[in-house]
């Protein structure tokens, strides 16, 4: 019957009696039935013998669609081609051929087919407008993957000039700006104000921007309610569902994007080798980019269940986790790249914990727990967690297994000093700030025979970088840029350095851990958030406490300290190596049946009617207070009133619209004292005062 369809359908087109609504009707037809060469032709044959029809453009351009889907990239790449060459001014062509060509391995000509459409004069209509937007917002995409980041930043910036309160855009923005190293990062112009910036950071970078755990609450919070759609009651919610577990083990599901050669897999890898399988039973559910290498097989060969959703949608994903039964849903992702929330808010699993990936509480109103150390989360700072805290001895899973390079470099092979004193800091560059970098300059003119080695970033970064250390009077040779090694190589390398300084406010983790399993001490300043205390904790647990600083001038005054005394800095390595298998730092099997116990816990919690509730109210406060704060400016770990700070804000925001006490730190006697009134007696003492 297709056959015949596609018979009449040829038949028709060169009789010339076929519209194009025919032809994109025989097409859809021939290609549900599983004929999509036919249905090229279709299009192919009507456009040929109909070239001076208004509309043969969008024959060309349904064609590519079909000849992309069958990948045949080169051939949906010609037909947009010539649907532009038929109507210049037809948007979808450009946005479809920027697609094609960047799946084919051409990401630049790609960028130029967007740029091509969004420079294009054309009309002022919200259609028009739409299509430029989307240009630019993919020039933003493919720039950002291929180590563009200005060419990404400036794409972005154009799509805000357009049209301001785009939250994704303004949140890839700042992101550039924070991987750059452009200072101030909050940088308002003519269209976008301070506030419109502030208020649409993603809650991973502002973990990177400001040391503000009340901010970084309130920021999830407002992140998960703008950008996850709560699917409430839905098919596959098992918020309710029963467990027993009197004859089975407790079902836990990993999701996560990283289980592969990235530092999640590093750190997770030992985790599911040793797995009690009499006690857990282990699914992971992957949603990365294609999974390849050998840390991939070995995790993947550890998991007794694995799941590619990498191409599911998240009713589909949420299904599958539904008919694994799974009791313990961990979120390895948080806010990060790849990450599937909306998959979490479908709720597949009774429980959902967020551990590892996000240095930082969800913001949601689904995880129910959140897996942290006494340092990190110590507990007067429970508050700025939605999530109920629970705790390892160490937050941090590491890999005792992974493998380093037999051949141990010289200095000599990456442009350091046999005679001088090596500082580095292996951190992301998103993770130095101005405030951090003028510390190691501060350092470095201390300590004149010395050095600082960082990892190699894009040449334009890496000149800003240089450009800032020459202007506050250090010479740009005494940064010293290491080459991307794989993972063995890199850590073969560690030794070289004498001292890790760590960055604030979000410090050091995987790379702290690898500095410290490498026998490097580790230097940092812990500040009040999560991303700023986890470098605190790994060093604690790998038996080094005096490492820890108690302000950012004791940080600069220990660096110093340290660089002049060889011996004590010796004795410091001498205790690395001689606790490395011993220490809670790289105790695998301390950690492994610590959170087994953890999950049974969970388990316990649900079963008992105890599971808790994520607090998320009252939170718009902390956001606008937050927002209005100059984080640049002034450091807030520096600020050591940090509740009177946002009081005094919360107060003159309560005087105009009146805040309810909420669970952090506005009370029912601060609402008083801001209205200028007497706090109301409690019943009881009312009581007593009438009596008498």
């Amino acid at each position: 019957m297709s056959e015949n369809a596609f018979l009449v359908a040829m038949q028709k087109i060169t009789a010339g009696q076929a519209t194009i609504g025919d032809v994109i009707d025989a097409a859809a037809r021939l290609t549900q039935a599983g004929l999509p060469a036919e249905a090229i032709q279709v299009y192919q044959v009507w456009a040929k013998l109909n070239a001076e029809h208004p509309q043969v453009q969008v024959a060309y351009f349904n064609c590519a669609v079909i000849q992309s889907d069958m990948g045949d990239l080169p051939g949906a790449c010609a037909s947009l081609q010539t649907a532009i060459s038929i109507a210049p001014d037809f948007a979808p062509a450009y946005i479809n051929l920027g697609g094609v060509l960047e799946r084919g391995g051409q990401p630049e000509q790609g960028i130029e087919a967007w740029r091509t459409l969004a420079q294009r004069p054309g009309p002022i209509t919200g259609k028009a407008v739409g299509f430029v937007i989307t240009a630019l917002k993919q020039i933003g995409r493919v720039s950002s993957d291929i180590n563009r980041p200005d060419l990404a930043e400036a794409a972005l910036r154009a799509a805000l000039e357009i049209l301001p309160e785009q939250r994704d855009v303004l949140e890839q923005y700042f992101a550039m700006r924070l991987g750059q190293l452009e200072w101030p990062v909050i940088a308002p112009w003519e269209n976008i104000e301070r506030k419109t910036l502030m208020g649409n950071i993603n809650p991973l970078s502002v973990s990177c921007y400001t040391d503000d755990p009340l901010f970084q609450l309130a920021n999830a919070a407002r992140f998960v309610e703008k950008a996850v759609a709560d699917v409430e009651g839905g098919e596959h919610d098992r918020r309710n569902v029963e467990i027993d577990l009197s004859n089975r083990r407790i079902r836990v599901g990993y999701v996560s994007s990283d289980l592969r050669d990235h530092a999640i897999g590093y750190l997770m890898a030992e985790l599911f080798e040793l797995h009690d399988r009499s006690k857990v039973e282990v699914f992971a559910y992957y949603c990365g980019v294609p999974p390849q290498g050998a840390l991939h097989e070995r995790i993947k060969g550890a998991i007794e269940h694995w799941r590619d959703i990498r191409q599911m949608s998240d009713d589909e994903a949420a299904a599958q986790i539904a008919a694994d039964g799974i009791d313990i849903l961990v979120d390895v992702n948080g806010h990060t790249r790849d990450a599937r929330s909306a998959l979490f808010a479908r709720r597949p699993a009774p429980i959902i914990v967020n551990w590892l990936g996000f240095p930082g509480t969800a913001g949601s109103p689904y995880h129910q727990y959140i897996i942290a150390d006494d340092f990190i989360v110590p507990p007067e700072s429970e508050m700025y967690y939605s999530e109920k805290v629970l705790r390892l001895p160490c937050y941090q899973s590491n890999d005792r297994r992974r493998r380093v390079d037999e051949n141990r470099p010289h200095r000599a092979d990456f442009g350091l000093p046999d005679d001088a004193f090596v500082f580095c800091c292996f951190n992301g560059v998103q993770k130095f700030n101005k405030a951090t970098v003028l510390r190691w300059v501060e350092i470095l003119k201390r300590v004149p025979n010395s050095v600082l080695w960082l990892l190699e970033s894009i040449p334009a970064t890496q000149k800003r970088l240089c450009d800032f250390v020459e202007a506050h009077g250090v010479a740009p040779s005494r940064l010293v840029f290491a080459p991307k090694l794989h993972n063995f190589q890199h850590l073969a390398r560690y030794p070289l350095a004498d001292l890790f300084l760590d960055t604030s406010p979000y410090g050091a983790h995987t790379t702290a851990s690898d500095a410290l399993w490498m026998g490097v001490p580790v230097l940092t300043a812990p500040g009040r958030s999560f991303a700023s205390r986890v470098c605190g904790s790994l060093v604690t647990a790998a038996g080094l406490p005096e490492l820890i600083c108690n302000s950012q001038a004791e940080y600069v005054e220990r660096a110093v300290e340290l660089a002049g005394d060889p011996a004590q800095l010796a004795a410091l390595r001498v205790r690395l190596e001689a606790g490395r298998d011993t220490c809670v730092l790289f105790d695998m099997d301390r950690l492994t049946a610590e959170l087994e116990g953890l999950y049974a816990e969970m388990c316990a919690d649900y079963v008992e009617g105890r599971l808790p509730v994520p607090k998320l109210t009252g939170l718009q406060p902390y956001l606008e207070v937050g927002v209005s704060l100059d984080h640049e400016a002034v450091e807030m770990q520096s600020v050591e009133d940090y509740h009177g700070l946002y009081l005094e804000r919360l107060a003159q925001a309560h005087r105009r619209r009146p805040n309810a006490p909420d669970h952090l730190i506005w009370t029912e006697a601060h609402a008083a004292a801001a209205d200028g009134r007497p706090l109301a007696a409690e019943p009881a003492r009312r009581k007593r005062a009438a009596a008498a």
